[in-house]
């Protein structure tokens, strides 16, 4: 055991090479923000939501469901204070449940975010043909494929070029995405409110915003919708080492994308709601026919097919476009980055810490993740559309993994200092412990729910294709993690990444009961 160690002083983050002090709070909370993809995940999940059977009630699961995110968010926080590693997960799951249960989620995060390449690369593939009219070449799987496949590669080239060209990239997509949805929403309300929308309009009631009436079941399905489209945010805290207050700027960045993400899905939901209503015909967003994307169907709607209003409605899918380019960038650096922690904690080859000398971003690290997602996108491409959705939707198992591990293991990390302060149990006990607790029951429901064998878009041996993927994609950790066991030894012995325990002011010390 290493010297600090026996004093009762963690190691100190280990120098990755990376640019520090590159990033201020704001392009943290871009990145983060754009990281969920604001258009895409509302667009894709609000028909659903409303299709599940909640009604106008669609806009209280998705504030509602922001609650136990907002927990977790805070678990990322006073984690992030104490150690602003860049693995985040991988790191804090290891300091507080061992080596073996930190290289797990580390995996499990992976998983997600290889999983969500694959939809967001098929989604820049058909929105940049939509968006030159190519509406009949967006159909074709190949020619979506090809194209998806040559944002994937522009963007991990982006993200090797260096932090600062990432984030200045983030800053202009995340932009354009927001103007085009409050331009959306404002028009929307206002028709409504002028009573030009049409006989499907309905005045927003506050109402809306509480689930009452909704069964139990209708709940459960609309919870396990809303929860997942606020995933992302944390890639605020992945740039943390880049960050120009590393302690603090990352954490409070976390927390506020998560406000500004709640805030902008409710503005969007409530303007689609009042304008297009909950009927099953037309507009309505009970309409199985728009379900998938319920922006694009009210689009011409909402602008009107004049001039101005294709322009506009030009803008929206741009801002889908816009959206998933944002959100593929924003999943590569945080993964390159958890990959690099992993591998200078000893945890992967040492190969896969290499930074660039000039550029200061993660080089193999970085490649290897796009290469592989590639991989992964073409194949679960070419092989089906069908198994392709199932794979974005498996997403929700591992972000359910990855949200538990967090904030069961701030609770774990801050035990002993928990009932110092009335801050410390509230913030780094009762919350994170609810949050953690709340996601352990969203990934039981969601196992159950993805079991059935109509859940999703195909069965394997009677059980949906979803869960299938979900589970086989995370077991498949364990003979890997056995794999590079060998090579990664001092880490596994716990050599390289001790277990500790952070009491209060970002000291981290080890547990009395693990110094020795």
């Amino acid at each position: 055991m290493s010297e600090a160690v026996a004093l009762g002083v963690a190691p100190a983050v280990p120098a990755k090479g990376l640019r520090g002090g590159a990033l201020g709070m704001v392009s943290s909370m871009v990145i983060g923000m754009s990281s969920t993809a604001p258009a895409y995940s509302i667009a894709a999940t609000l028909g659903l939501i409303v299709l599940a059977g909640t009604g106008f009630q669609a806009a209280a699961f998705v504030l509602l469901s922001f609650v136990p995110v907002l927990f977790v968010a805070f678990a990322f926080r006073e984690l992030n204070t104490a150690e602003p590693d860049c693995g985040t997960n991988f790191t804090w799951a290891a300091r507080a449940f061992g080596p073996h249960a930190g290289w797990f989620t580390g995996w499990v995060v992976t998983v997600a975010q290889l999983l969500v390449m694959s939809s967001q690369s098929a989604l820049t593939g058909r929105y940049t043909l939509l968006l030159f009219g190519a509406s009949d070449a967006a159909g074709n799987r190949w020619v979506t494929t090809a194209i998806g496949a040559a944002w994937l590669l522009a963007l991990c080239w982006l993200c090797h070029r260096g932090i600062e060209v990432s984030a200045r990239a983030q800053w202009i997509l995340l932009g354009v995405e927001l103007a085009v949805l409050v331009l959306f929403s404002v028009v929307a309300l206002v028709r409504v409110f002028e009573g030009t929308a049409g006989p499907q309009a309905s005045l927003p009631r506050l109402d809306w915003l509480w689930p009452g009436g909704v069964s139990a079941g209708t709940a459960v399905s609309a919870v396990l919708l809303a929860v997942f489209i606020y995933w992302g945010w944390e890639s605020s805290l992945s740039v943390n080492e880049e960050s120009a207050d590393p302690r603090r700027a990352p954490g409070r960045a976390a927390v506020l994308s998560t406000v500004l993400l709640v805030l902008n899905y409710l503005l969007v939901t409530v303007a689609a709601l009042a304008f297009a209503g909950v009927g099953s015909e037309g507009i309505g967003l009970a309409n199985e026919a728009n379900s998938e994307d319920v922006l694009a169907g009210l689009g011409g709607a909402v602008f009107g097919d004049g001039a101005g209003g294709k322009v506009l409605g030009v803008l929206l899918i741009v801002s889908v476009l816009t959206s998933g380019a944002a959100t593929s960038q924003a999943t590569i650096m945080p993964a390159a980055r958890t990959t690099l922690s992993m591998a200078s904690h000893g945890a992967l080859p040492r190969v896969f810490g290499r930074v660039h000398p000039r550029f200061r971003t993660p080089t193999v690290a970085t490649w290897a993740f796009g290469l592989v997602s590639l991989a992964v996108y073409v194949l679960l491409a070419l092989i089906s559309d069908n198994v392709l959705a199932d794979s974005v939707d498996a997403v929700g198992l591992t972000i359910a993994i990855e949200y538990t591990m967090t904030a069961l293991a701030c609770v774990w990390v801050f035990r002993r200092t928990l009932f110092a302060s009335v801050r410390n149990f509230v913030l780094r006990g009762l919350l994170p412990f609810t949050g953690g607790v709340f996601f352990l029951a969203v990934l039981v429901f969601a196992l159950l729910e993805y079991a059935r064998p109509d859940a999703g878009e195909t069965t394997v041996f009677g059980i949906g294709g979803v869960a299938v993927i979900g589970v086989v994609s995370i077991v498949l950790g364990v003979p890997l993690m056995f794999a590079v066991h060998r090579a990664c030894r001092d880490f596994f012995a716990g050599r390289r990444l001790p277990r500790g325990f952070v009491p209060r002011g970002g000291e981290s010390i080890v547990s009395p009961d693990r110094a020795g």
